[in-house]
Parts: C-alpha cells; sequence; structure tokens
C-alpha cells in the first residue's frame, strides 16, 4: 500500500449524523469520494434528499434516515436502518451538534440540557449503538467532532454549555478509545476553528476581531478545508491513533 492508498476507504460504509449541512454535508462528500458507501441522519428530509443525491453522483450508494438521536431507541432504530441497508457499519462520524450564545445566569434550564443533549448524550448514543456492531464486525473507526472550545474560553459570545459540552466529548473520545481499543475500534475527535456554516456566523462585524483578526492566519476555514482531515482519521492512514484529538484552528489556540 502507496501512501495515498492508505487514504483510500473502497468499500467501507459509513454514518454521519447531522450530515446534511454545513461540516456534516462536507465530511459526506469527501467519504463518498474517498470510497465509501454513506449513510447520514438529520431531520430535514428534503436536505436529506439533496445530500443522497451528491453523495450518489460521486458513484457510491447514499442513504438518509430520519431520526432523534437524542432518543436511544430512535438511534437503535436508526443503527438497525443503516446497518439492514448496507450490511455493516464501518466508520461512525457524530458530528450533529448546536451551540447557543447567551450569558450564563441566562440560560434556562432546558436551554442547558438541550445543548448537552444533542452535542454529549446523542453522541453517546449513537457510539454505543454502532460500536456493538462494530464489535461483532471485528473493529472500526468512530470520529467525533470536538471543538477549540473544549479548551479556550470563547469570545466575545458566551457560550458555556457549548464548551462544556465539547470537553465532555474530548474525554468521552478517550474513554472509548481506552475501552474498545481490544475490540478494534479506534475513537478520535476532530476539533475545528471557526468555519463558516449556518451554526457560525464569521461573517457578522461584531465577532470579526476577535474570531478572525486575533488568529495567526486572520480567517475562518471553509467546511471543504476540514472535511480531508476526517479521511484521515476514518482511514487507515491514521492506524497507530486513538484516543486524540486533531485540533485544526488555524492556530487560534496558540495565544
Amino acid at each position: 500500500m502507496n501512501v495515498l492508498e492508505s487514504f483510500a476507504l473502497k468499500g467501507k460504509r459509513a454514518l454521519i449524523t447531522g450530515g446534511n449541512r454545513g461540516l456534516g454535508r462536507a465530511f459526506a462528500l469527501a467519504l463518498a469520494e474517498a470510497g465509501a458507501d454513506v449513510a447520514i441522519t438529520a431531520r430535514d428530509a428534503d436536505r436529506n434528499a439533496t445530500v443522497v443525491g451528491e453523495i450518489e453522483a460521486r458513484g457510491r450508494r447514499g442513504f438518509a434516515v430520519q431520526a432523534d438521536i437524542t432518543d436511544p431507541d430512535d438511534v437503535r432504530r436508526l443503527v438497525a436502518d443503516v446497518t439492514g441497508e448496507f450490511g455493516g457499519i464501518d466508520i461512525l462520524v457524530n458530528n450533529a451538534g448546536i451551540a447557543i450564545h447567551r450569558p450564563s445566569l441566562d440560560v434556562p434550564p432546558e436551554e442547558w440540557q438541550q445543548v448537552l443533549d444533542l452535542n454529549l448524550t446523542a453522541l453517546w448514543n449513537c457510539s454505543t449503538a454502532v460500536a456493538r456492531g462494530m464489535i461483532d464486525a471485528g473493529g472500526g473507526v468512530i470520529v467525533n467532532v470536538g471543538s477549540m472550545s473544549a479548551q479556550i474560553v470563547n469570545r466575545p459570545q458566551w457560550q458555556a454549555s457549548y464548551n462544556a459540552s465539547k470537553a465532555a466529548v474530548h474525554h468521552l473520545t478517550r474513554s472509548l478509545a481506552a475501552e474498545w481499543a481490544p475490540y478494534g475500534i479506534r475513537v478520535n475527535a476532530l476539533a475545528p476553528g471557526y468555519v463558516k456554516t449556518d451554526m457560525s456566523p464569521v461573517d457578522q462585524p461584531e465577532f470579526q476581531q476577535h474570531w478572525i483578526l486575533d488568529a495567526p492566519q486572520q480567517r475562518y476555514a471553509t467546511p471543504e478545508e476540514i472535511a480531508p482531515s476526517v479521511i484521515y482519521l476514518a482511514s487507515p492512514a491514521s492506524s497507530f491513533m486513538t484516543g486524540a484529538v486533531l485540533l485544526i484552528d488555524g492556530g487560534y489556540s496558540v495565544y
């Protein structure tokens, strides 16, 4: 196997949560271009159908399932549906997430719970459901989408719930990596900085000074710039890597 072949995912079967927009869509298309069949789960049926079409235009099988990944029963249905369609799941990308900007003393309990449920508990639900099949198959790869916010405090906006949830994602990644290594399952996390998506209003003037100009590269990323790193983490190119957090933030956190 030469170096480029080590990044290939031909014949692999991937599932991505939150896979119909932003980073999730970019990850889905990159996995398809690397050779994987790709299933996505998200709530918007029209957006799901569009991304499935884009996957299939790249010569791979696409599949979409609407599911509430904060509900363990619905996650079990999701995993059963994808397994039935593809025959198994080799790669899980836990991408779905939400960020809400609000000072901590103004955060209502239900909002705190909403962020933790989607960013952390849903990741737990999907990982534990998919891992059972991976164990039976002799291994697999899980890529969790964390954030540089797991190790910094963002400004000027306050988002304590998001920061706490992503710090938990990083440590859960390490914990599952240690526990599941004997089963041939690798678990790593990707920690992006500011990326231009619907969830991150990088173009708003009030954020330019702290989000963009304070960073060494003085720019934000596009989803397509982050996507190749998922291919690295999902492929044999990173075969000796587990329990790691890959930080991609344009140098933002060096200060």
